[in-house]
């Protein structure tokens, strides 16, 4: 039936509440650059989400995610891109792994996943590419499924559009070599994950951390993770 799974991380494959790991997301990052020694670190924050709202708003296919986030966020920024960027660098590799404590893994999960590896599908990491490659590994790693040989894990790095965007559903498949009818959408936000079926991938949602900010989008499937895992067991 299908060829493809793609699969949002957080809220889906990792117990985490996202409001409250972005402020202790940000409370580290200032954190550290104070100890720095950096003067600008009460503006970071700003930047960051600014830049990261222009970057979700993109959609130039030949600009990547990274390149939109790293032009706008040095635009009036007083530190040289090549003094700053060694930070963002030393924040995940020595800072954010302290956020784990943060997170759980879903019991199951890792199962499910040497089920559908061992089964032969492509999977995909679908979640939004906001991020870099190292801070979605280190979450994949907490949620227990880091060492499975997925098929793409949209990294910002990586990928030329975010979710809720149809452009981001269709450079998926276009990496992939697949329609969009051969591919499964599992996600708990109905506003960023259930838009891939308007895309005509079919979508699953997971009911444990739903989010719903009221958007009129209709899965074809959803439940609770042992729900999600018995649909698997029956592909």
């Amino acid at each position: 039936m299908f060829k493809a799974i793609l699969f949002d991380l957080d809220g889906t494959l990792l117990d985490i509440n996202m409001d409250v790991f972005i402020r202790q997301y940000f409370s580290k990052m200032v954190a550290m650059a104070e100890e720095a020694g950096y003067s600008v670190a009460e503006r970071l924050v700003e930047k960051v989400w600014r830049a990261t709202e222009v970057m979700i708003s993109n959609r130039d296919p030949q600009l990547r995610n990274e390149e939109v986030f790293r032009e706008h966020f040095y635009r009036d920024w007083p530190i040289p891109r090549e003094e700053f960027d060694p930070f963002f660098e030393h924040f995940y590799e020595k800072g954010f792994p302290e956020l784990k404590k943060h997170t759980r893994p879903f019991p199951g999960i890792p199962e499910m996943m040497q089920q559908i590896f061992d089964r032969g599908f492509k999977v995909v990491v679908a979640t939004n590419a906001v991020f870099p490659l190292t801070a979605l590994q280190q979450r994949l790693d907490w949620a227990g499924v880091g060492d499975f040989n997925y098929e793409l894990i949209t990294s910002y790095e990586v990928m030329h559009f975010c979710k809720p965007h149809l452009e981001y559903y269709q450079e998926i498949v276009d990496k992939l070599g697949v329609r969009p009818e051969e591919c499964l959408m599992v996600g708990n936000d109905i506003g960023e994950d259930l838009p891939a079926g308007l895309l005509g991938m079919k979508t699953f949602l997971v009911e444990d951390l739903l989010i719903d900010k009221g958007q009129n989008l209709t899965p074809d499937w959803r439940g609770y993770l042992p729900d999600l895992y018995n649909f698997i067991n029956n592909l």
